[in-house]
């Protein structure tokens, strides 16, 4: 593994596609491999999130050929839907990058799926442990695109320095948005495909709707599609500054997230799940042995306690 890690350090795609998938899988600490970015006080990590059908991965495409041409280097993690049969990503996102199969761009941008598998939101955890790990690797940037799935896009706020919430034309998008919280984290909202009726008021509604309260983020009229203000978002974007109106709820759900990789990572999860199951443990006991710093299991008398 020492071997792989140094080729991916220097630049070995294969090498780098493999030590992700081992982190992915639990099967190395990422940890003791990092080195430290140096200082900077861009962001490091971005994501970007939205209702489904809204065009995040047409526009974040977009996005990444206008960092590539400006000599920007950024890896992109694609967090998919997991295969119920499986466990793995569907690769939808994957599908629609164009940037990354143009030969004149390809080596400034990388693009990973990642399966939400048992995560309880739609970002596992997991991810901030290949973002740090990616940009050890030297990438400047990395930029989280999540599954599109209401109320757990809140999770991506545990993992990313910068928010960007997509929208569409309005078609409830923004409602939905808001009922998820999702407004409340935003640094900026791009409102996609801007060429369709509706786009312009709903932009004007959400601006409106942001003007009654403190440090409103921006709002801007894109179409990745049709490559309308994304010269602006992109560069946007890249100079992106942190709203403090967002900062306690980041800091909120990065406590849950953190909640969470304790539970999902305890060595005896599913073994607890069983117990739970089979009603052998109650859900108190479940959640005070997996947030424990032993690994005993509960309700086992032969256990050492």
């Amino acid at each position: 593994m020492d071997d792989l890690h140094r080729l991916a350090q220097g630049g070995d795609r294969r090498a780098l596609a493999r030590m992700l998938s081992a982190i992915e899988s639990g099967d190395v600490d990422v940890h003791p491999l990092l080195s430290t970015p140096a200082a900077s006080n861009a962001w490091k990590v971005m994501a970007i999130t939205g209702a489904p059908g809204v065009g995040k991965s047409v526009l974040v495409d977009a996005i990444l050929q206008r960092w590539a041409r400006a000599g920007h280097t950024t890896a992109l993690l694609a967090v998919d839907p997991s295969s119920p049969r499986t466990g793995g990503a569907l690769l939808g996102d994957r599908v629609r990058m164009t940037t990354v199969d143009d030969p004149e761009l390809s080596h400034r941008v990388y693009v990973r799926s990642v399966a939400t598998r048992k995560a309880m939101g739609s970002v596992p955890m997991v991810v901030e442990d290949m973002a740090a790990y990616l940009l050890s690797c030297g990438w400047d940037r990395v930029l989280i695109e999540t599954v599109g799935a209401g109320q757990s896009e809140l999770r991506c706020a545990a993992v990313a320095d910068r928010i960007v919430v997509v929208e569409g034309p309005a078609r409830g998008d923004g409602i939905q948005a808001e009922k998820a919280g999702l407004l409340e984290l935003a640094d900026l909202v791009l409102v996609n495909k801007c060429d369709i009726e509706g786009a312009e008021r709903h932009a004007a509604e959400l601006s409106e709707s942001f003007a009654l309260g403190d440090e409103a983020p921006d709002v801007m009229l894109v179409s990745g599609l049709k490559s309308i203000g994304v010269d602006e978002a992109a560069t946007t974007m890249l100079n992106l500054a942190p709203s403090n109106r967002s900062l306690k709820a980041k800091m909120r759900e990065r406590l849950h997230a953190l909640l969470e990789r304790r539970l999902t990572g305890h060595p005896d999860y599913n073994r607890t799940l069983d117990d739970l199951s089979g009603g052998t443990i109650d859900i108190h006991e479940a959640m005070v042995h997996l947030l424990s710093e032993r690994h005993e299991s509960p309700g086992r008398d032969d256990q050492p306690r």
